[in-house]
C-alpha cells in the first residue's frame, strides 16, 4: 500500500497542528509538521508530500486582518513550489486561519483554474464578537469536493474571530451554480440556516462555511474537522452515551465526525496512486 505523506504547516502563532497531525495520522497518512520556514528553506520540498495543511490558529497574530501575512509569507516564498504541488494532484485544505491564508492567495475559489487572484473574502463576524461554538454543517452531495465524499451533514466546533464568508452576486452565484460551495451552516435537522443565529454564527452570505476549486481538491471550511477527532470530543458525549444506554445500546463507532474528512483525503490518494 502507498503511504501517504502529509506535510502541516506549523509557526508564527498557528496553534492547531499538534491536533491536525494526529488526525491525519489517525486517518492513515504519514503526518510531519514542519515550520514554514524550514518548508521556505527546502529542508522538506513540498513534492515529498501528497496533502499539504494550512491549519488554524492566529497567524502573525491576525495582524493587519486573518491569513493576510500568512499568505504573504507563502506567496513571496512558495508560489511555484505550490502550484507545482497542486498541478501534480496533490490535496491542500485550509482550516480556519488556513481558509483565510487560502483565500486571500487566491487558491479558492480559484475559477477557471486560476490560483492567483484573490476573489472572496472571509471578514469579521457579523456580531462583531469572537465566537467559540459547536455548529451543524450541511454538506453538498453535488460538490466536487474529494473530502467531504460520503457525508451529508457533520457537527463540528468553530472558534473564530473573522469567518464571515462575502463575495459579490456574481461570485456567489457562480459559486453554487460550479458547485463550489461544500458546505453550509445549518440547524440540527441538516436544513439550511438561512442566516439565523447561533445555528450560522458569524453571519456568511448564503451560510457559506467551506469552498472547493473546480477540481475539489482544494477544500477551505471555518469549522475544526481536526477538534473531532472521537465521540469524547463533543461536548454531550456523556448524554449521548447514557441515552444509548438506556436503550441497551453502547457507541460503537469511537470516531468523532472530523476524522471522516481526512480519511477521505488519504483514501484518495491511495486510490490515485
Amino acid at each position: 500500500m502507498k503511504p501517504v505523506k502529509a506535510l502541516v504547516l506549523t509557526g508564527y502563532g498557528l496553534n492547531c497542528d499538534y491536533e491536525t497531525d494526529h488526525a491525519l495520522k489517525l486517518a492513515g497518512a504519514m503526518s510531519r509538521r514542519l515550520h514554514i520556514n524550514e518548508v521556505i528553506r527546502e529542508r522538506a520540498a513540498l513534492e515529498d508530500y501528497h496533502i499539504l495543511v494550512f491549519g488554524g490558529g492566529f497567524s502573525w497574530g491576525d495582524d493587519h486582518g486573518a491569513g493576510v501575512l500568512f499568505a504573504t509569507k507563502i506567496k513571496y516564498n512558495l508560489q511555484e513550489s505550490l502550484e507545482r504541488f497542486i498541478q501534480s494532484g496533490n490535496l491542500v485544505i485550509g482550516i480556519c486561519n488556513g481558509f483565510q491564508a487560502l483565500v486571500n492567495l487566491g487558491l479558492l475559489p480559484g475559477f477557471n483554474g486560476n490560483y492567483q487572484e484573490r476573489r472572496v473574502a472571509l471578514i469579521g463576524n457579523a456580531s462583531g464578537n469572537f465566537i467559540d461554538t459547536w455548529i451543524t454543517l450541511k454538506i453538498n452531495p453535488e460538490s466536487p469536493c474529494v473530502f467531504t465524499r460520503g457525508i451529508s451533514h457533520i457537527e463540528l466546533p468553530v472558534r473564530h474571530g473573522e469567518g464571515k464568508f462575502y463575495g459579490s452576486a456574481e461570485d456567489m452565484a457562480s459559486l453554487f451554480r460550479e458547485n463550489l460551495v461544500v458546505a453550509q451552516y445549518a440547524d440540527e435537522s441538516g436544513d439550511a440556516a438561512k442566516g439565523r443565529w447561533p445555528l450560522n454564527p458569524n453571519g456568511s452570505l448564503d451560510d457559506v462555511a467551506g469552498i472547493c476549486d473546480p477540481t475539489g481538491r482544494i477544500f477551505g471550511l471555518m469549522p475544526h474537522p481536526e477538534a473531532f477527532q472521537h465521540f469524547t470530543n463533543h461536548p454531550e458525549w456523556t448524554r449521548r452515551k447514557e441515552i444509548l444506554a438506556r436503550e441497551g445500546r453502547q457507541i460503537t463507532d469511537e470516531d468523532g465526525d472530523g476524522l471522516r474528512i481526512f480519511r477521505n483525503a488519504v483514501d484518495f490518494i491511495r486510490k490515485e496512486a
